[in-house]
Order: structure tokens, then sequence, then C-alpha cells
């Protein structure tokens, strides 16, 4: 990959180095950075994310991040977030009161409900290996899940989900107690999940070295 740069945005979220320790296993040279230039013009770019979507956005815009960001992903190159990192960006995050993120992907990012009418009530959050199905009228072409006839095992750890306004938007998703619920989306050079391929073992590795190839 002469000439490809790869970098993990470095915001203080608590997982970034796990991500980058991910990279390096698959034999990514990839690098954490907090400079708008290099997030801007790097060929691929991460954004991971823990904690509340509130607080990560406050984080983004108070050191410019969230521009940077922006300028990569409006340069048409691939970019993913990973959980906190997929959520932000939406139009809206309802965790903990309204926030404004980055508004790539309109939508929402909502709490899964522990009640639903005429379904058994589900623990939240959701912790654990989920098989991750496509979503209706996706068949994963040209994403990084696994292109042969198979289903992936991913690890989640989540309270809130994110609920795009184009539901053809989604691009997988796990099934709890009887709930669709959303795992990954898709919009043109961006990809979100809402899993941690870092922790996911060898599936996720397989997912970043396929996220790396496009």
């Amino acid at each position: 990959m002469t000439g490809q740069t790869c970098v993990v945005v470095d915001y203080g979220s608590g997982n970034v180095y796990s991500v980058l320790h991910a990279l390096k296993r698959i034999g990514v040279d990839a690098y954490l950075t907090s400079s708008h230039t290099a997030i801007a013009g790097a060929s691929r770019v991460i954004l991971p994310g823990v904690g509340a979507f509130g607080d990560v956005m406050t984080k983004l815009r108070e050191t410019g991040l969230d521009e940077a960001v922006v300028r990569h992903i409006e340069a048409e190159r691939p970019f993913l977030g990973i959980c906190v990192g997929m959520q932000v960006l939406m139009e809206t995050g309802k965790e903990f009161g309204d926030h404004a993120g980055l508004g790539v992907v309109p939508g929402t990012v909502e709490r899964v409900p522990e009640a639903v009418p005429g379904l058994p009530p589900m623990r939240v959050p959701i912790i654990g290996w989920h098989p991750v199905q496509p979503s209706e009228g996706s068949d994963w072409a040209d994403t990084p899940f696994p292109q042969e006839a198979r289903t992936p095992f991913y690890y989640f750890v989540h309270s809130y989900s994110v609920r795009p306004a184009d539901p053809g938007h989604l691009c997988g998703e796990i099934a709890v107690e009887g709930r669709a619920i959303a795992a990954a989306l898709r919009k043109d050079n961006v990809f979100g999940v809402q899993f941690h391929p870092e922790r996911s073992a060898g599936e996720g590795q397989r997912f970043l070295q396929r996220f790396m190839a496009f």
C-alpha cells in the first residue's frame, strides 16, 4: 500500500490504542494523530469511540477535529466509525439530552428500548457476541463484511443505536429478543459499525483487513 496512510483519530477516547494495536496485528502501519492536516489528507481514517455521544462531540469540537473528519469524508476517502465513532456521524444523539452530531448521515441515535409491547423485556446495555446479518436490501457487496455466504460474529457493548432517516443507509443488524437493532451503516465512502472489531478476535481482524482494501 505504497503512498497509502491510515490514521486513528486521537481525541482522548479510551480505546484508540486498542484499535491501533489491532491494525498493527494485521500488518497495517497506522498511527494515532490529532493533526487536522493529517486527518483531512489521510487515505483512510478510523474514528473509534467509547463513552457518551455528547462528551465525544464536545471533545471533537473543542479540538476542531470534527471539521477535519468532515473534510476527509467530503474528499470521498474511506472512513470507518466504531461504536460511538459511528453514532456521532448522525445528526442528533439523544443520550443525556439532545446533542448535535457531525450530520454526515441524516438520522438520530436513540436508546435501545428495554420494553417493547408483545416482546420479552431485554437487558440494556447489550454486551457480548452477536451474529450480524445484512439489513433488508443490503447484500454486503462493496463493504468490509464477508463476501462469502456465512454469518460473522462480533463483540458489542452499547445502550444506544443509530436510526438513519433513510433505511437504505443500514447495511447490518443483530436480532436480540425479537428486536432488529442496527449494527452497521454505509453511505458512499463512509462505514460505521456498532460492534468493536478490535475486540472481535479473528473476525474483527478480517473486517479491518477488508476495510483497508477499499
